[in-house]
This record gives structure tokens, C-alpha cells and sequence, in this order.
């Protein structure tokens, strides 16, 4: 027998006044409410429905809103109430059905007594809602989607929290100065949640423009003193982009951003419409900025030669030297950057060394925010160190403990491709990846396959956007440019023949006729650059570094080099010895 209870009610100064009356604890009780109109729904918790309704009805924001849901149970606190608020914004946001109106900065993860019990009763009172229509899917089918995972909603834990915060206090000093230019880094390792701080701050910053002031601030986040009229005076006026250099990723993003209110105009660029646009830009913040190219041959023919021209235009004069980042510092008064360098993968990404100067300058500027904390994978910092030191000549010569996260080395890549359906009709998002160490055949033709071995045939990724989520994707392999920058549930790594082990110095070497990313091995001609064995190797282990780090809950290995396949599995084997 379930102990809450959903109170309906119209969103009226009349129907407000008649539940206040024929409930006591409509006016004294610890609830969460839900405020909608069929398309827009705001969420909210309170001690006081009576007085907080009253609060919202006065808003020119929500006045178009016109039902009220009421979440009551006895054993409700305000830790509870804080906690179903925060869940309830997120699958909203995540389910898409409706389009939520509520400021991101109220989503907490804190942890509280007995929170595992209430647990359980959330997730009655979501099935009770989706019962009601305020949800299409179930949970595990919202946590799944793109929408949920790169939706703004979601609960900052304290280092990211910390960095948007000072990040937002310095931009509130800065922009009073208009001469003042300044460089944010956010730097962090896969898994440490860079592209959500990233769009966090996108909404944060459009949040601070619209925020009604005639609807009274309840609660008490970190960013709630930011919520005045001073700064909404400054904010709105504010021109702000989001650069993303991968296509798909760029796409999976704009999707998400359509369907959030205060977003839905926001702009989500490529360093070229940022060069291109009609006016400078007040804020920029590039994700995933370690994917900005320097000068050389472009992914396509036509964009080298617009290289050559937005440089010209931008700096007066062409220069080799001149990058993708030169561009959005040149036309961006603050610039915030979101990197992991050891995920740049072709010579034309703009080199470390380069970054390595751009993370001294915010440094010196005390605007280098580093991220530790692993939010993806459930095996933890931990996991991340082994699967780097796999693909290293610094093996581990142990498996550490990876608690209850999946990892396996398979010898037929038939039966890893069995486990990866079973997974992925378990959990959802299950995928097959691999190095590009095999020719796209298959590339606009019929009767040809990419990837042939132990009698299995498989295909690469017949989409390059949003792979994962298309029809044909568990049947085929993703590669490094349609996989980087998601999250999988389980990841299938295919290692191929790009990288192996030198029987005589038992060193890893990268088989340059075995790779076939053709830009990710092409020197650089214009600027004088030569891609140096050991530089394909980086980018190599860089790719299998990504691929490994992409299973939230698991990762299975195909490895083609014996020597290679030898050392994983004598480490795997002696761990069960």
C-alpha cells in the first residue's frame, strides 16, 4: 500500500483557496508540485504549498499554466522533498514530453538518512505520474537518451559546482570592464563530465537573462545569490555560443537545446560560424576544445581554402601558425575551454603544446578549473588508470579491483558481439567499437563488408550522426569520430592490427599499413610537419584510451595482434589464478 498521495487542483486564486481550506497540510507539509499546461510543466518543492502557489500565480511567467499536481506523503522532510524535486526535473527534461521550465540551478544530489527507502517511493510515484501521462518512457529508456544525458538538468557535484560557480562570479566582474579579455580552462579526464559543466554554464548564463523577478527565489543553491536584478540587467543583453567541432556531437547537443525553454534560441556553433558571425561574441565557452584543428588539410578540400580566408580576414594577412582557437579568442571577449588533451587523435587537431600555453595563461589568470572526480564509469578512477595503462608500455601487473564493473577479453569477436546484444537487451546502449584499422568497403556500395574476422562480417557506422541511437547500430561497429564525447552502457573495443606490440623489443608500435584514417596519419605539408611514428602511436593509444573509457558499466576487448592479445589475457589470467 503506497503512503503518498497526488492532489489535483487548478492553477486559480480560487481553487488555491479551496484545497487551503479542506487540507491542513496544504498549508504546513513538506510536498513537491508539479505546475503544467500540456506542453510546459515547472517543478517544485516547498513546506508551504498554500504560500508558494500564491507566489507563482503573481508570476507573468507561469501564468499560462493551468494544472497542479501535489505530491503528498507523511513521511516527507525537506531533504526528501529536495531530493524527488531534483529527480523529477531530470526525466522530465530527459523524457521530452514536456518542456520544463524550471532554472537548473535548484538540482541537488545530496545524500540524507534513510534515502535508499525513499528511493523506492519515487519511483512509485513516477509510475503513478507516467499512469497520468506526465511521462512517454520508462526511467531506464530516459536515462538512455541523449536527452537525459546531455540535458542541463542535472545535479553538479562539488568540484564542477565550484568551477561554474567561480566561473560565473569572475564573468560578473569582468563584464563591467569592456577592454577586459579573458581564458577559462575546465580540463579533466573522459568520464569527468566536461560537456554537462559546458552546458550548465549555457543555461546558467540564459537563466540569470530571463529569471522572473516577480516570482520569489525558495530554496538555497550555491548560485542563488546570482539570481539579481543587477545581473539580469547584465546578462541579457549578452551574446553567448557554444563551439563544438564534432559534427554528431554538435547535433546531438542542438537537439537537446530545442527542447529547453530557455535554450531554445541559444547557439551551438563551429569554429567557422564563430569566425563568420556578424558581431564579436561577449561569451564563448568550446567543448571538447582539444578537437579545434590548426592550419593544414581540412577534414574537406573546400574548408582549407576557407581556412586560409577567415585567417586573412580575421588577422589581415594569412599565417600558418594562426588556429581555430586564435579565431574564437580573436571574436570572443571571455573564452572558456572544456579539454582533455590526451583525447586529440589527428595530426590537424591543434598540437598540446599549444594548450599547454593556453592552460599557463589561465593559470596566471586563476581560471584553470581541474575535474577529478569520474561521473561516468562505475568502475571508477580506478578503471580509467587500467584501461590507460592496457594500451601503454607501463602494463599493470595486476587487475585491481573494479567492484561491480564488467571487464573481459574475448578470443571470437562473435561471441563478444553475442554479449554486446544480450547487454544491450538488458540495459540499452550496448555498441561495438573499434580502431580504424580497417578500409570503409562498405562506404555507399552493397555486397562489400569493413570488418572480417573469426568468420563474423561486420560493417562500420553506416551514420555519422547520432549512430548510437540509429536502428542499424547494434549490427555494426562505431568508430572514434561517432563514439567520442557519448557515454555507452557497454562498450565492445575491437583493437586492431593499427596497434601492436614489436616482438623484438616487446614495445608498443603503431602499423602505419594497418591504419586507415588517412587524415590520422597524413603529415602536415603547409606548416613543415612530418607525423612521426611516434606521433601516429599517440594518437593511436589515444583512440583506444577513448574507446575504452566509453562503457559506464563495462568493457569487453577484441584484441588482433597476438603478442598484444597474450599480455591481456596473462594479466587477466593470473588475476583469476
Amino acid at each position: 500500500m503506497t503512503a503518498f498521495e497526488i492532489e489535483e487542483l487548478r492553477f486559480t486564486p480560487e481553487s488555491v483557496e479551496e484545497t487551503r481550506s479542506r487540507l491542513p497540510r496544504f498549508s504546513n507539509w513538506p510536498v513537491v508540485y508539479l505546475i503544467e499546461d500540456g506542453r510546459d510543466i515547472y517543478v517544485g518543492e516547498t513546506g508551504s504549498a498554500d504560500r508558494r502557489m500564491r507566489q507563482h500565480l503573481k508570476s507573468t511567467q507561469k501564468e499560462h499554466l493551468k494544472e497542479v499536481r501535489i505530491v503528498f506523503d507523511e513521511r516527507f522532510n525537506g531533504s526528501a522533498c529536495l531530493d524527488l524535486e531534483s529527480l523529477l526535473i531530470r526525466l522530465l527534461g530527459g523524457d521530452g514530453k514536456f518542456e520544463v521550465l524550471n532554472r537548473n540551478e535548484g538540482i541537488t544530489n545530496q545524500d540524507y538518512y534513510q534515502r535508499s527507502e525513499y528511493n523506492d517511493t519515487f519511483k512509485e510515484i513516477f509510475e503513478e505520474l507516467r499512469a497520468r501521462g506526465y511521462f512517454e518512457r520508462t526511467i531506464p529508456q530516459i536515462e538512455n537518451s541523449d536527452l537525459f544525458k546531455l540535458s542541463p538538468y542535472k545535479a553538479l557535484n562539488t568540484e564542477q559546482g565550484i568551477a561554474v560557480l567561480d566561473i560565473m562570479e569572475g564573468l560578473i566582474e569582468d563584464l563591467d570592464v569592456p577592454e577586459r579579455r579573458t581564458i577559462a580552462a575546465i580540463q579533466g579526464d573522459p568520464g569527468t563530465g566536461k560537456t554537462i559543466v559546458g552546458i550548465y554554464l549555457m543555461k546558467l548564463m540564459r537563466d540569470l537573462a530571463q529569471f522572473d523577478p516577480t516570482d520569489e527565489v525558495e530554496g538555497d543553491s550555491m548560485f542563488s545569490d546570482l539570481f539579481v536584478e543587477g545581473n539580469r540587467e547584465m546578462f541579457q543583453d549578452l551574446r553567448i555560443g557554444l563551439v563544438v567541432p564534432q559534427k554528431s556531437l554538435r547535433k546531438s547537443i542542438s537537439k537537446v537545446f530545442r527542447k529547453v525553454p530557455a535554450l531554445r534560441d541559444a547557439k551551438v556553433l563551429t569554429p567557422y560560424d564563430v569566425a563568420d558571425a556578424e558581431e564579436d561574441f561577449d561569451v564563448i565557452v568550446v567543448d571538447e576544445a582539444h578537437r579545434l584543428t590548426q592550419r593544414g588539410a581540412q577534414a574537406h578540400g573546400t574548408l582549407t581554402k576557407r581556412y586560409r580566408e577567415t585567417t586573412e580576414r580575421l588577422f589581415g594577412a594569412d599565417n600558418l601558425s594562426i588556429n581555430q582557437l586564435d579565431w574564437i579568442r580573436k571574436r570572443s571577449r571571455h573564452t572558456i575551454l572544456l579539454l582533455d588533451t590526451a583525447q586529440s587523435v589527428r595530426p590537424i587537431d591543434i598540437e598540446p603544446e599549444v594548450f599547454e600555453r593556453v592552460l599557463t595563461e589561465a593559470h596566471e589568470q586563476k581560471r584553470l578549473y581541474p575535474l577529478d572526480t569520474q561521473m561516468r564509469v562505475k568502475g571508477g578512477k580506478t578503471y580509467l588508470e587500467f584501461a590507460r595503462s592496457l594500451v601503454s608500455d607501463e602494463p599493470p601487473t595486476t587487475v585491481p579491483d573494479l567492484q561491480e564493473y564488467e571487464f573481459e577479453l574475448f578470443d571470437d569477436l562473435g561471441e563478444m558481439h553475442q554479449r554486446i546484444r544480450e547487454r544491450d537487451a538488458e540495459h540499452g546502449l550496448a555498441r561495438l567499437v573499434a580502431g580504424y584499422a580497417w578500409k570503409w568497403r562498405s562506404k555507399g556500395k552493397t555486397g562489400l563488408h569493413d570488418i572480417e574476422l573469426d568468420g563474423v562480417a561486420l560493417d562500420w557506422n553506416v551514420s555519422d550522426v547520432d549512430w548510437i541511437a540509429s536502428k542499424t547500430s547494434l549490427e555494426e561497429v562505431g568508430s572514434i569520430h561517432t563514439v567520442q564525447g557519448y557515454d555507452l552502457n557497454y562498450a565492445g573495443v575491437i583493437i586492431g592490427g593499427d596497434l601492436r606490440i614489436d616482438p623484438e623489443t616487446g614495445l608498443l608500435v603503431a602499423d602505419r599499413d594497418n591504419y586507415f584514417d588517412a587524415k590520422g596519419k597524413a603529415d602536415n605539408r603547409m606548416r613543415g610537419q612530418t607525423t612521426s611514428d611516434e606521433d601516429l602511436l599517440r594518437y593511436i593509444t589515444n583512440v583506444y584510451r577513448v574507446l575504452l573509457t566509453r562503457g559506464m558499466r563495462g568493457t569487453y576487448m577484441y584484441v588482433v595482434d597476438p603478442l598484444l592479445r597474450r599480455r591481456v589475457e596473462s594479466l587477466l589470467g593470473s588475476a583469476r589464478s
